[in-house]
């Protein structure tokens, strides 16, 4: 804690003086690089990111309409699910009407203004995503281990300060990596490898010292990644010891199909972040970071809703419920 308040005290003692001389390099736009090592794929890819894209939006606005004009999916359970859209949305209406243009034009560039947004909304996102998993998981924990009490420890206050928690604490941490990255020199050359800005590949086109940098990073991976992985192995863990414990088939049947969506999600988000980013910036490479972002900024965002409306009863009557106002 004591050096995140340091790290934080050095970005707001910087005189602006400071920050817009740093911001005035030779670096004025950088070329995002995307894929074109693999032209003779580039329409292929355009037609699968299209359609990734339009799933997403349509999933997860669907499951935003179908939990918000259906009373009987006003619980905490729902209302968590309805930020996680929220945060799907945000995370690929980031990445892709940048990577589409990429894919059809024969030089994808972006300004350093626009490069620093779309960092600052995708870090926003993806970490506010890890960090509800982990609250969702907690609220799984609360609902089949202490059913009786549920009610109690899932009031909607503290649902709603969970959740603003989440939004806050991310926001905030964001602002702290993108501070950091502002204060950096960019030199030349200006070509991302990826086919979107992201903090590693940005920090080895860096010509200043990214030992802050660096640190930050460490931290994040092991707060956001690491020990949120942990407290959601140890809530699936009081979950499937509850569910064991029940007597009838039913039950655990029940118990089970509540909880086995989100740990799908969980699983798959966690296996691609863990494949970006829980390794040091020195042993980046552009291939394998490429992979890992189509899968969580692409793929992730398209099969959550699906995962979720596949499996669940009430939000597929909620969407059958919608189609009347859609066809109005």
């Amino acid at each position: 804690m004591k050096l995140w308040v340091e790290i934080l005290l050095r970005v707001l003692q910087t005189p602006l003086s400071s920050w817009t001389m740093r911001n005035q390099t030779l670096v004025t736009e950088f070329i995002l690089q995307g894929f074109i090592e693999h032209p003779e794929y580039r329409k292929l890819l355009f037609g699968c990111f299209l359609f990734l894209y339009s799933v997403a939006l349509t999933g997860n606005v669907l499951i935003i309409l179908a939990i918000t004009f259906n009373p009987g999916l006003h619980n905490p359970m729902y209302f968590f699910l309805f930020n996680l859209a929220t945060m799907d949305i945000i995370c690929i209406s980031t990445i892709m009407p940048k990577a589409l243009v990429g894919l059809v034009s024969e030089e994808n560039s972006i300004s350093y203004g626009g490069c620093m947004t779309q960092l600052y909304f995708l870090t926003w996102s993806a970490s506010s995503e890890l960090l509800l998993l982990t609250v969702m998981a907690y609220d799984r924990y609360a609902a089949i281990c202490h059913p009786l009490h549920y009610s109690t420890m899932m009031r909607k206050t503290l649902c709603s300060m969970l959740a603003a928690s989440v939004w806050g604490l991310c926001a905030f941490n964001t602002a702290i990596h993108t501070g950091l990255m502002l204060r950096l020199k960019f030199c030349g050359p200006n070509v991302i490898t990826h086919f979107f800005c992201e903090v590693p590949p940005l920090l080895l086109l860096s010509c200043s010292s990214t030992y802050v940098n660096s640190v930050m990073i460490v931290l994040a991976d092991a707060f956001y990644g690491i020990l949120n992985f942990l407290m959601t192995i140890v809530s699936y863990g009081f979950i499937i010891s509850s569910i064991l414990k029940m007597r009838t088939k039913e039950g655990k049947k029940k118990a089970f199909s509540t909880c086995s969506s989100h740990l799908i999600v969980v699983c798959m988000y966690y296996t691609s972040v863990f494949y970006a980013y829980i390794s040091p910036v020195s042993s980046y490479s552009a291939e394998k970071s490429k992979l890992a972002g189509v899968l969580y900024t692409m793929l992730s965002p398209t099969l959550n809703p699906l995962i979720y409306t596949l499996r669940n009863k009430e939000v597929k009557l909620a969407l059958r419920k919608l189609s009347p106002f859609f066809k109005n």
